[in-house]
C-alpha cells in the first residue's frame, strides 16, 4: 500500500438497523480488513434477526448526490454495490460510477431477497442491474437463487450447473463471477470463481449455526477491501472466504437477537 496508505472503500447499499447486514456489516468488514469505509445509503429497512418488516427507499437523486459528494473530495479505491432496491436507483448508481469505470475495483453483490424471504429488489431493477451494473463489475457475487434470477434459468443443483451459470453470467460483461453454493443440498458449501484464468473452486465446510445474517454482505465487502489493497480476484476471494469463515465460527460469542444472528466481524480483536 505504499504511496497511498490505507485504501478507501465505498459501499452503496441499504441500512440494517440491527447491524448484521447491509451498510453496517460493510463498514465493520472494511475496518476489520484494514481499509477505510464509506457509505452511500440507497434504502432504510426495518429489520432484525427475524426478518424485514419494512423498506423505505432513498430518492434516486439523493443517492446520486451522495456518490458525487464522495468522488468530488475523496480518492475511492474500490466500490461495493449491495441493495439497490429499484430500477431508478440502479440507473443513477450506474450513471454516477460510469466516469470512474476501469480505474477502481467494483464488487457487485446482487441483493434480491433477504434471509427471511423478503424481496429487496424490484423486478424491473433486475434488467438494469444485469445490463448496466454487471458490465462494469470487477467481481459479481450471486448466490444460486440470484444467479438463476439474473439468467432467467432454473436453480443450479450441481457443480456443473454452477460452472455453466457462472460462465454465462460472465458473458454478460463482468470481469469475474463468484457463484456461491451455499444453497446446494450437500455437506459442503463450494463456491466457484470464473474469470480470464478459467474456473477455480473454493471449498467450504458447513458450520452448524443460526448466525448467518449478513454473510453475503460481509463476503462481498471483504472481497472489495482486498481488491482495494491490490489483490487479484482469486486472492481476494480466498482471503475474504477465510475472514467470513472465522467470523461465522466465532459468532456464538455474540448475543444478538433470537433469529438469524450476525457474524462476529471483529473476532480477531475481541
Amino acid at each position: 500500500m505504499s504511496g497511498q496508505g490505507i485504501r478507501n472503500v465505498l459501499s452503496i447499499a441499504g441500512s440494517d438497523p440491527s447491524g448484521g447486514a447491509g451498510i453496517q456489516a460493510d463498514l465493520k468488514t472494511f475496518a476489520a480488513c484494514g481499509t477505510y469505509g464509506m457509505a452511500v445509503l440507497t434504502a432504510l429497512t426495518a429489520q432484525n434477526t427475524q426478518g424485514v418488516s419494512g423498506v423505505q427507499t432513498v430518492p434516486p437523486a439523493f443517492v446520486a448526490a451522495q456518490i458525487e459528494a464522495i468522488f468530488a473530495d475523496i480518492r475511492v479505491d474500490a466500490v461495493k454495490i449491495g441493495m439497490i432496491a429499484t430500477a431508478e436507483i440502479a440507473e443513477v448508481v450506474a450513471d454516477a460510477l460510469e466516469p470512474h469505470r476501469g480505474r477502481l475495483a467494483i464488487v457487485l453483490d446482487p441483493v434480491m431477497i433477504a434471509k427471511g424471504g423478503s424481496p429487496l429488489l424490484s423486478q424491473d431493477a433486475v434488467s438494469v442491474l444485469r445490463d448496466r451494473l454487471m458490465p462494469m463489475a470487477t467481481v459479481v457475487t450471486p448466490n444460486l437463487p440470484e444467479a438463476a434470477a439474473l439468467l432467467g434459468e432454473p436453480l443450479a443443483t450441481t457443480r456443473e450447473e454452477m460452472v455453466g451459470q457462472a460462465e454465462r453470467l460472465r458473458g454478460l460483461g463482468a470481469a469475474a463471477v463468484l457463484v456461491k453454493g451455499g444453497h446446494l443440498e450437500a455437506d459442503e458449501s463450494p463456491d466457484v470463481l470464473t474469470d480470464v484464468n478459467g474456473n477455480r473452486w473454493f471449498e467450504g465446510a458447513r458450520t452448524a449455526t443460526r448466525n448467518t445474517h449478513g454473510t453475503g454482505c460481509t463476503l462481498s465487502s471483504a472481497i472489495a477491501a482486498e481488491l482495494a489493497k491490490g489483490a487479484a480476484a482469486g486472492e481476494a476471494v480466498a482471503a475474504a472466504k477465510a475472514y467470513v469463515a472465522a467470523a461465522i465460527a466465532a459468532a456464538g460469542r455474540l448475543t444478538v437477537g433470537s433469529g438469524h444472528g450476525p457474524l462476529h466481524h471483529f473476532q480477531h480483536w475481541w
